[in-house]
Formats: structure tokens, C-alpha cells, sequence
């Protein structure tokens, strides 16, 4: 399975998901410096750094939603549009097998991503706070441990939540419905009505991650006696 990935990444060539995710990070700090300020300018947005924290966690997570789209297109999407996925089936490997190590690849990358520029962004918007003093005081160990299980935990979920618009994509082939689908789940995730966002909760994440997982099992289930190109 490792062997099908590297040659995976061999062929698709990935230096330009990582320009993508490194400007990414870069937009997403500098709009986390931005957020702290209302319309009156000074206004602090954020009441504690359990919010600012969360919400570093939240536009990361939307963000790379739709990285993971991009990835599903390219991957699989693409391969079925443009009919070269009959020439991967004529390897000499189960065309599941094939498609689990897409799939891992794509769940891999989008996971090791949100973390690393969550860490990133929450560490730049540390720093700033440093030297503006958005939140007053200090963040204690105890705060870290505490948000830190809680953003892995909502990153886990958002990875299996990132596998939903395959359903959109194989209908139809569509490279514009994975896309567009993914920009849907990442506005509804990253709504806040009152307070109140879909991923606030943890159970709702967990139910989302899980409906992801299960959309991919039911999406290629049959691959290895039907001919979905």
C-alpha cells in the first residue's frame, strides 16, 4: 500500500499543493491578526485565547476541506473524466486496492496538513499577540493540553468530513460539483449563528467524519466487478 502511494505522489507531483497550503497559511495567519479588531478600531474580537485558539483551528480546518477537493479531483476525479483510470486498472493490483491508496494518500496529506498549519498559525498569532496584547495575560500549560486534544479531535473528523464531496464529484464525473460541494460543507462547518457552529459540538464533527468514511466505502464498494469509467 506504501508502494502505491509513493508512486502516487511520483505522478501527481506535489510541490504545487505545498505552495498552496504554505500561501494558505500565510493568508490564514495574516487574517488572524486581522480578527481581533471590530469595526472600532482597538476593539479586542476575541474574549480568551480558548476562542482565538478555536477559531484558528476552525479556518484551518474549512480551508484545507477544500485543499482535500482539490486532491480528490486530481486524484480521482480526473482520472475517471479524462478516462486513464482504465489504464490504471490494467495493473496488475485489485482496483480497490488502487483506489484505498488514492484515498489514503488524499487523507493523509489533508491530515498532516491541518495540523502542521494549525500549529503554525496558532504559534504566529501567539507571537503577534505577544507584542499587540490582543487577550490579556498569559496561556497556561493546562490550556494548551485542553485545546490542543480538542483541535486534533475536530482535525480527525474534518479529515474523514474532506471525503464527502467524492459523492458529489462520481456522479457525474464532475471535477466543478467536488469542488463546489467541498466549499458548501466548508461554509456550513465555518457558519456562526450566535455563537453557535456546527463544529462547536464535538459529536457533530464525529457524525460528519463518519458519514465521510462511509461515503467513500459505498462510492467505490463495487469497483472490483463494475466498470465505472
Amino acid at each position: 500500500m506504501l508502494k502505491l502511494m509513493q508512486l502516487e505522489i511520483k505522478k501527481h507531483k506535489l510541490g504545487w499543493y505545498a505552495r498552496g497550503a504554505a500561501i494558505a497559511v500565510v493568508i490564514i495567519s495574516f487574517f488572524m491578526w486581522l480578527m481581533p479588531y471590530t469595526e472600532d478600531y482597538g476593539e479586542a474580537g476575541f474574549n480568551d485565547y480558548v476562542e482565538a485558539l478555536s477559531a484558528a483551528g476552525l479556518i484551518v480546518r474549512a480551508v484545507f476541506i477544500v485543499f482535500a477537493s482539490v486532491l480528490i479531483s486530481r486524484f480521482i476525479i480526473d482520472e475517471y473524466k479524462n478516462k486513464t483510470v482504465s489504464v490504471m486498472f490494467t495493473y496488475p493490483v485489485q482496483r480497490k486496492k488502487l483506489i484505498i491508496a488514492k484515498m489514503l494518500l488524499i487523507l493523509s496529506l489533508t491530515f498532516v496538513t491541518m495540523i502542521i498549519s494549525t500549529f503554525i498559525v496558532i504559534l504566529v498569532f501567539l507571537v503577534v499577540n505577544s507584542q499587540f496584547h490582543f487577550i490579556e495575560g498569559k496561556p497556561d500549560g493546562a490550556l494548551f493540553l485542553h485545546t490542543g486534544i480538542q483541535l486534533f479531535i475536530q482535525t480527525l473528523c474534518a479529515t474523514g468530513v474532506s471525503l464527502i464531496p467524492i459523492y458529489f464529484g462520481m456522479r457525474k464525473k464532475s471535477v466543478a460539483s467536488t469542488i463546489v460541494s467541498s466549499v458548501f460543507i466548508m461554509l456550513l462547518l465555518s457558519g456562526n449563528a450566535q455563537g453557535f457552529s456546527l463544529s462547536s459540538n464535538v459529536a457533530i464533527p464525529l457524525i460528519l467524519g463518519a458519514i465521510g468514511f462511509v461515503i467513500a466505502y459505498l462510492s467505490f464498494r463495487n469497483i472490483d466487478k463494475t466498470d465505472m469509467v
